[in-house]
């Protein structure tokens, strides 16, 4: 019985400093009313950014995959993705047993005449059988064309073509002798990752041996989902989680740049928070000293004032959540709109991004905005704890 009468009065006056702690951010009015509304708004903006963020990261990996990654590459080991000298001999045969759940991609540099113009090309041959990516490769298998080729978007506005659209090309075979021939844009394909559009012609692997003379050749290999990595002489096998490693260097100096408003918002409003505190501790010395003088201990007093400083962030917490959550559910729904122009950026980015808001993110959030009130809180409240109780009855300054 003593333990839970000791239980209850603690309980008691935990529940009476939030009381007055209330009943004294209310009493402040339009001081509560600013303080509150620049924290909720700080709330708010790290949410929605870093919900940005998240959702073009979600986004974009899952584009890179479907159109480019696969499950994997296996890659000639004389191959450099970065190093367009490397295509030229960066290719090689793998034994018939071998090519299980692979679908193999030949690269080769070109050139096409559109208009009068002459553009370099990656000339990419891919199986009109493969499952493995998005690429639309049934329509070179259904057309009749001496050379069907699919091309993007973005290869089409740039070079002005259209489907139905022929254009002389020129290549290197296996002995470096040029050869050319017309091709037939049969497709044109949208996808939000630049590096199998920009600059980049796509046809018939099984045409493109024929064309160069490497019959069975490949440059790399996409790898299925059923695919298992063993060591292969001459072949270097390059998981999902490292070929997405550039992406995630992109969003990580992303998320480092808006760390700085972070940062900027939070400052405003916790130095709100701080200011509030001060002049609280300055106004209501009479009232600390009769506190005191009524039994409460110093550290009683302190707690008061941090639990009322740190209300702010609470009732921010509440207002930003009663304001905010009709607009982020709005965006869930509509997403954002990325200008045309950010498709020169080469950067895997969607035309529309739907944020993605997570149960982490947000209590993340709470939590910074509510630890980060508290601390900034108890420092001007830590005066509380030097002052002398006649001293602040009487309303001298310390």
């Amino acid at each position: 019985m003593h333990l839970k009468g000791k239980f209850n009065n603690g309980c008691y006056k935990v529940k009476l400093a939030f009381q007055l702690a209330y009943e004294n951010l209310i009493g402040a009015g339009l001081r509560t009313l600013l303080t509150v509304g620049v924290l909720s708004f700080a709330f708010v903006i790290i949410i929605l950014i870093n919900g940005f963020v998240t959702g073009w990261k979600e986004q974009a990996t899952r584009d890179l995959i479907n159109w480019e990654i696969g499950s994997g590459h296996l890659e000639n080991k004389n191959y450099d993705p970065y190093d367009p000298f490397t295509i030229t001999d960066g290719h090689g045969v793998l034994d018939g047993n071998q090519y299980q759940d692979l679908s193999p991609i030949l690269i080769r540099q070109a050139a096409i005449f559109p208009s009068g113009r002459m553009v370099s090309v990656l000339l990419k041959g891919i199986s009109t059988s493969q499952t493995v990516l998005k690429l639309p490769t049934k329509l070179l298998l259904e057309s009749s064309a001496e050379i069907p080729a699919i091309i993007g978007k973005r290869m089409a506005e740039s070079a002005h073509l259209k489907v139905g659209d022929e254009v002389l090309m020129r290549w290197r075979d296996k002995n470096g002798i040029f050869d050319a021939a017309p091709v037939t844009i049969v497709g044109i394909f949208s996808c939000n990752v630049p590096s199998v559009d920009q600059g980049q012609i796509w046809i018939s692997i099984q045409k493109l041996w024929q064309m160069t003379g490497l019959k069975n050749n490949a440059t790399f290999f996409i790898a299925g989902e059923n695919f298992k990595e063993k060591a292969l002489p001459n072949w270097n096998f390059k998981s999902q989680y490292l070929l997405l490693a550039d992406m995630r260097k992109i969003l990580n100096s992303e998320r480092i740049g808006d760390a700085f408003i972070y940062i900027l918002l939070l400052a405003i409003a916790l130095l709100a928070i701080f200011d509030t505190q001060v002049l609280s501790v300055f106004r209501r010395q009479r009232e600390i000293g009769t506190f005191i003088s009524l039994g409460m201990t110093r550290a009683q007093v302190v707690t008061l004032f941090t639990i009322e400083g740190s209300m702010n962030s609470i009732l921010a917490v509440l207002v930003g959540t009663a304001y905010s959550t009709p607009f982020f559910i709005y965006l869930t729904y509509t997403g954002i709109s990325i200008p045309v122009s950010s498709d020169e950026m080469g950067v895997t980015l969607p035309s529309t991004i739907y944020p993605a808001f997570s149960a982490d993110l947000i209590l993340g959030t709470i939590a910074l905005v509510v630890i980060s009130s508290t601390i900034v809180s108890l420092l001007p409240s830590r005066k509380i704890a030097t002052m002398n109780r006649v001293d602040a009855l009487k309303g001298k300054i310390q």
